[in-house]
């Protein structure tokens, strides 16, 4: 029982080790888009919000 909850977490755990660097890749991309969008927006002369 404690070696199968051991592995579950280590797995888990090596996961998230690799999920944090395609997370964050993700995030800097949908940051870089918002901001285009909004600059866009903005030369339009449109509410920016």
């Amino acid at each position: 029982m404690l070696v199968d909850i051991a592995i579950l977490l280590l797995i888990l755990w090596f996961l998230g080790f690799i999920g944090i660097y395609t997370i964050g890749a993700y995030i800097h991309i949908l940051l870089v888009i918002a901001v285009i969008l909004v600059l866009i927006r903005i030369i339009r002369g449109e509410n920016p919000l």
